[in-house]
């Protein structure tokens, strides 16, 4: 049963994945919201459509650190691998239903990976390189977080296996927000975000 101090815990991941970095720098800078520009998602690789790298990477960073803090504190509090998921799919859903935005957010594919952070820099290290080579081959970023989405749970039962479910249980949330992208690569209608013919 959860108890009172960890449904209060739970809700304050939720309202810090809220924040919206890409929104929030774009309110700062006196940009259009990105929600309404570019590929219309308020997240780092929209933003790098939209403006410079150093934005891109910003929210990249803050995007990471929504889901990387709450899953570390859950880790150092010693909840359970289950409780450590739900913590951080809590943290995923403030980001895609943000309350201070009209439940319009992003698709949490950066926040998902920062709450895989605390479960070790191998594991880190593989998600990365998968995304990095899904975007050579392909040149779609929607693509890599898909494919990372699907091969995290793979990587997790090699590396702590006592996390296999609650990763399960991340990755179809972000497989549920990147159908629009699956129907529109199968189309030819998704845009990429490298193109290697000139």
């Amino acid at each position: 049963m959860i108890n009172l101090m960890t449904l209060i815990f739970i809700l304050g991941t939720y309202l810090f994945g809220s924040l919206n970095g890409a929104i929030l720098l774009c309110k700062v800078k006196g940009w259009p919201d990105p929600r309404a520009a570019g590929s219309k998602n308020p997240g780092a690789t929209n933003m790098l459509r939209l403006h410079a790298a150093q934005a891109a990477s910003a929210v990249l960073i803050f995007d990471l650190l929504k889901g990387t803090i709450p899953v570390y504190l859950a880790y150092f509090w010693g909840y359970s691998p289950i409780m450590i998921g739900v913590i951080a799919i809590a943290a995923c859903l403030g980001h895609i239903f943000p309350v201070y935005f009209q439940f319009k957010g992003g698709k949490a594919v950066a926040t998902g990976l920062g709450t895989l952070l605390p479960l070790g820099m191998d594991l880190t290290g593989l998600l990365v390189l998968t995304w990095l080579f899904t975007i050579a081959v392909s040149g779609y970023a929607s693509l890599a977080a898909i494919v990372v989405a699907i091969v995290a749970p793979f990587f997790v039962e090699q590396i702590n296996p006592e996390y296999t479910i609650s990763v399960c249980m991340l990755s179809i949330l972000i497989l549920l927000r990147h159908i629009g992208n699956i129907r529109r690569i199968f189309s030819g209608k998704e845009k990429k975000i490298v193109n290697w013919k000139r």
